[in-house]
């Protein structure tokens, strides 16, 4: 799921702790982290130190401190100086302000410059980290602007980096954002081959962590069946009903219209099935 600001502070709090004990994660045929940035702006976001703190750290804190108080111009100047000294939770997080215009102009490609430094500099990243789930997020970030591009500047549209920064994150993170937006990618042919028995494949690691957008399009393809995939019904319509279960009712109303309508044309043999695999999912998990 996408990095909430809760989420956000939490990491930053926890990285002025002390370092997060590191999960065992492989690498295995994940090549070289891609390159973010395809060529200079002269408009790149250089942070500007507007306020004096003795390190980044003190400026984190401020940051955070300013941002749930309400005060976010306050909290951007401690973030700037902050990114200035080159960390990632700061450049992500501005990366973040500047996407969604959060206290902060709303500008793209400020946004995309300041993720790009965090995917540059930061691509190593130990998986299972607390920051390796901020620059896994970066990468996917910079993949949705590659795969549009931003209009009006230099960041064209572009779907084969955007599979690479995706596959990236994707494989070396395993991050299930990512690896729903590469299912995507091979669902409709953009940047790499059409291969819908791929794009299950992602899906259903996305759909394991519980990704809910990964949950609804992996149940409708095992409906549908999808060229040359075996129709899997019962196992769609539990993908599908996991995903009602945890959708949100209105960003998430298309899901569960679509639950309710697989529910309502699927055989009675094939509910019954249903909610046997939604059983033997649910006690996975426990």
């Amino acid at each position: 799921m996408r990095i909430s600001d809760l989420t956000v502070s939490l990491l930053i709090l926890g990285a002025m702790a002390g370092p997060a004990l590191a999960q065992d994660a492989g690498r295995t045929g994940v090549g070289s982290p891609p390159r973010a940035v395809l060529a200079p702006s002269p408009g790149a976001a250089q942070p500007v130190p507007l306020a004096p703190f003795s390190s980044a750290r003190d400026a984190l804190r401020a940051g955070v401190k300013d941002y749930n108080a309400g005060d976010k111009l306050g909290a951007a100047r401690a973030l700037e100086y902050a990114a200035g000294q080159g960390d990632a939770l700061a450049l992500w997080k501005l990366g973040r302000m500047h996407s969604i215009g959060d206290g902060v102009p709303h500008d793209d490609l400020k946004a995309f410059e300041y993720f790009s430094k965090v995917a540059d500099e930061y691509a190593d990243e130990t998986p299972g980290t607390a920051s390796a789930r901020i620059v896994a997020s970066a990468f996917v970030q910079l993949g949705l602007y590659m795969r549009d591009g931003i209009k009006g500047t230099y960041v064209k549209p572009n779907a084969a980096k955007a599979v690479e920064l995706f596959q990236y994150a994707a494989s070396y993170y395993g991050d299930a954002d990512a690896q729903f937006e590469l299912s995507r990618l091979h669902l409709e042919g953009r940047g790499v081959a059409r291969d819908p028995r791929q794009a299950a494949r992602w899906l259903n690691l996305s759909a394991e962590k519980g990704h809910i957008r990964s949950q609804a399009l992996l149940g409708q393809l095992m409906l549908a069946g999808e060229s040359g995939m075996p129709r899997q019904a019962a196992r769609g319509l539990m993908w599908l009903t996991l995903a009602r279960d945890s959708a949100d009712p209105v960003a998430n109303a298309d899901i569960i219209e679509a639950q309710k309508k697989a529910f309502e044309a699927a055989s009675q043999e094939d509910r019954e099935a249903a909610l046997i695999f939604l059983k033997r999912q649910m006690e996975r998990r426990r």
